[in-house]
């Protein structure tokens, strides 16, 4: 049994977590659409307008704030007119990034926006740089939120749709460095300040333009975009002009040079170095952060993490291009480590979105055409952390700790925390990242009375433990956590992920 010391100041509150930290992403890959969110109207499965209804039930759960469509790397193929009109007049397409499959454009827009509606959810809309037209962007966004006059509105009222939409968030293009162009970072930097410039804010729908940044610490593609926006405006950044959020994606695996490796087949080793690699995010954003602080010292420019997640060999026998992975308990891990570290750097780090919702990558969800659903280990963990939404962070200070498991170069410290305030509660999160060690969490609470603790864990025998519609291995229970002059004490068994709601006097 390990041991672990921590103190939180429970009336010292930082800067607000905004809960678009807790962003989704759902791309045209495999059956994250059709399949996932998309059933069609005829479906013998209960849906609404053909969206699956307990798919939207169970991320309403979450109060999942924003959803990014419709890509990734099919957003610069994504013409979005072919996705409206009748959907029996539709055009087909191959989706050439995605398995090569025939895409139909029954899901378009107004699907869509009809989803962000169900699940009360901000659209993330991503544009197509790639090999789309500054003009064909520009008309997209009238068509969604001009009202009044135009041709574009014209066009949208003549598809069954009077008033427009609210769309807070709009990407230019998507890893422009790969997918989205092969670009240089110059070249790209020119680009996203072209195509900013006719992306209209249309009556009182203000649009957060979001420029495709780098891949994982590439800071010269960050410093290109920084310098583009910088020599605009006579080197000072100004909000609401050119773009207001900068990008970047990292993924987790089992470390440099390694083989992705199976979802579910591991052993410690690969353990310990997927949680050494999901760490890495950490230096990511403070080497982001840091340059940004030098052209942008107000902080007017937010960074966003709009794709983040695990990253694995697909399942046997599924198409390789669709990206189907199970889900084990060690990427649950993987996702409360992350919002340790997102929660960390909340002044600059504003958007994050995990890949992918349903049934890709490090999905929430995932489903079967027999109307089967299965909730994953890392939804749980969401729904778990959702009371940190928007929250003011607590600092949370670990004096001691554990030894470090060292694997190679590489260390990991296997004691995880967060906490936040939303003023009467308080909500701690606590990961145990040790394959093989038990630990008591002994946490002092300063600052405030405490009440009372109610603790909740996601726990199981190994971290290869997964859910499957046949069973249910990884989901929360109940917890004891003990209080008594001030102290709390938590016991998190090995790889686990608990939390502690805290009611403040």
């Amino acid at each position: 049994m390990s041991t672990a010391a921590a103190v939180i100041d429970l009336d010292v509150t930082g800067p607000k977590i905004s809960k678009h930290l807790y962003g989704h992403f759902a791309e045209h890959l495999g059956r994250c659409i059709y399949g996932g969110f998309w059933v069609g109207e005829d479906s013998e499965l209960p849906n609404t307008g053909g969206i699956r209804t307990d798919v939207v039930d169970a991320l309403r759960a979450l109060n999942i704030p924003n959803l990014r469509w419709p890509g990734g790397c099919f957003a610069d193929e994504y013409h979005w007119m072919d996705g409206i009109g009748p959907r029996d007049q539709r055009p087909s397409m191959v989706n050439t990034h995605w398995g090569n499959v025939e895409e139909n454009n029954q899901f378009g827009t107004h699907e869509f926006m009809a989803l962000c509606e169900l699940l009360d959810a901000d659209p993330y809309i991503n544009g197509n740089v790639g090999s789309g037209t500054v003009r064909e962007m520009s008309e997209w966004v009238e068509y969604l939120t001009r009202d009044g006059a135009s041709p574009m509105v014209s066009l949208r009222k003549a598809n069954g749709r009077d008033k427009p939409w609210r769309v807070p968030y709009f990407g230019i293009g998507n890893e422009a460095w790969g997918c989205g162009g092969q670009m240089r970072a110059e070249a790209y930097a020119d680009e996203a300040r072209r195509y900013a410039t006719y992306l209209r804010d249309h009556g009182d729908n203000e649009l957060y333009r979001i420029a495709a940044g780098a891949s994982d610490g590439d800071l010269v593609w960050t410093e290109a975009l920084l310098k583009a926006v910088s020599q605009m405006n006579c080197g000072r950044v100004k909000p609401r002009k050119i773009f207001q959020g900068v990008s970047f994606h990292y993924y987790t695996h089992g470390g440099e040079g390694i083989r992705r490796g199976s979802a579910t087949e591991f052993g410690d080793d690969h353990f310990y170095r997927t949680m050494i690699k999901a760490n890495g995010i950490d230096a990511v954003i403070r080497g982001h952060s840091a340059l940004m602080d030098v052209y942008d010292p107000d902080r007017t420019l937010g960074l966003i993490c709009d794709e983040w997640g695990t990253w694995w060999e697909v399942e046997p026998g599924t198409n390789p291009g669709f990206l189907y992975q199970q889900n084990t308990l060690r990427d649950a891990l993987v996702a409360g480590r992350h919002f340790d570290i997102f929660h960390a750097h909340a002044e600059r780090l504003v958007m994050a979105n995990i890949a992918q919702t349903v049934n890709v990558l490090q999905a929430m969800i995932l489903t079967d055409d027999a109307g089967a659903l299965v909730l994953t280990p890392t939804y749980h963990v969401f729904e778990m952390n959702k009371g940190h939404q928007d929250a003011l962070r607590l600092p949370a200070h670990l004096i001691s700790t554990p030894d470090p498991v060292e694997i190679d170069d590489d260390q990991l410290q296997p004691v995880s925390l967060t906490a936040s305030t939303t003023g009467d509660r308080a909500l701690l999160s606590a990961s145990n990242l040790s394959a093989t060690e038990d630990l008591t969490l002994s946490i002092d609470l300063r600052g405030r009375p405490v009440r009372n603790a109610t603790a909740r864990l996601l726990s199981a025998d190994r971290p290869q433990a997964h859910n499957t519609p046949e069973a249910t291995a990884v989901s929360p229970v109940q917890h004891e956590a003990t209080l008594a002059d001030g102290k709390l004490t938590l016991e998190l068994p090995k790889h686990s992920f608990g939390t502690v709601s805290l009611e403040l006097a």
